[in-house]
């Protein structure tokens, strides 16, 4: 059984003996950065910050899914939100050849309608499903009724990536940076990122990101926090969930490179299992 995501699940490993990652790539009219475990971050965010020309995003091709698939008979695959990338409809081209040449093959492909700590919650729970012995048909079932039942929500201190791919304003972009307050959102149920309010300062992004797990019916159960050069705030974010979640299970991830890109220095991100 194989497991394969993009590189938006800013995941390297996963306890799994078959598992892999799919690069995406940034560019500019310069330089290229793909994300695999090679690329360096910090190099990427100290050019992009500086850049001031147009960076976008590039998903994998069909032929890197299709060589992804190579040599397994049962393959799940998770990808980012069609609003950041186009890796669904690449790695759902993909199977839909790949089982043409190979019918006996079995590919589910699941649309996350998120990315970085979401996919990150998927992944765990499709490992524990199939590692518990379910079949392929029944771990394909229970991750897509888990995907209902799972929220994102982000705090970023920048969007100056954002504004050069012309996802936002720039003046409102740049005025953001200026006074030191975060976009808090979400990753909505159309897959698309979706801005619920502001905050000033480290501490008060933290307790907007812990009130709106609240409202999303968290209980104390799994959560994936993950960072861009912001350990501190995650680890604040943690400790503040446990105070009333003491039984919680809380991991801090740092982002990979696509994550990196869009989230930017002191991006910090949490999914949880919600109502």
């Amino acid at each position: 059984m194989r497991i394969i995501a993009d590189s938006s699940c800013d995941l390297y490993t996963l306890d799994w003996p078959d598992f892999r990652t799919v690069p995406l790539t940034i560019y500019t009219d310069e330089r290229s950065f793909t994300d695999s475990e090679s690329l360096d971050i910090k190099d990427m965010l100290d050019y992009l910050a500086g850049y001031k020309g147009r960076s976008y995003t590039s998903c994998p091709s069909v032929d890197a899914w299709l060589e992804s698939f190579d040599g397994a008979d049962e393959i799940f695959v998770v990808t980012v939100t069609s609003a950041l990338s186009g890796s669904y409809n690449s790695a759902s081209a993909a199977a839909n050849l790949y089982k043409e040449d190979h019918p006996d093959v079995k590919i589910s492909v699941i649309y996350s309608l998120s990315t970085g700590a979401e996919e990150v919650l998927l992944l765990l729970k499709l490992k524990e499903y199939l590692a518990g012995g379910d079949s392929f048909e029944d771990a394909d079932r229970k991750i897509r009724d888990y995907l209902k039942h799972s929220r994102l929500f982000f705090s970023f201190f920048s969007l100056h990536n954002l504004s050069q791919n012309g996802r936002v304003n720039k003046a409102a972009a740049a005025a953001l940076c200026l006074l030191n307050i975060a976009v808090t959102g979400t990753a909505n149920e159309e897959g698309k990122i979706s801005v619920t309010g502001k905050a000033r300062g480290e501490k008060k992004s933290v307790h907007a990101l812990f009130d709106e797990v609240r409202k999303a019916g968290y209980k104390g159960g799994r959560a994936i926090i993950t960072h861009v050069e912001n350990e501190k705030s995650a680890e604040n974010l943690k400790q503040e969930i446990l105070k009333e979640y003491p039984d919680a299970d809380l991991r801090i991830y740092p982002a990979r490179g696509l994550c990196s890109y869009y989230m930017e220095r002191r991006g910090v991100v949490i999914s949880c299992e919600a109502a």
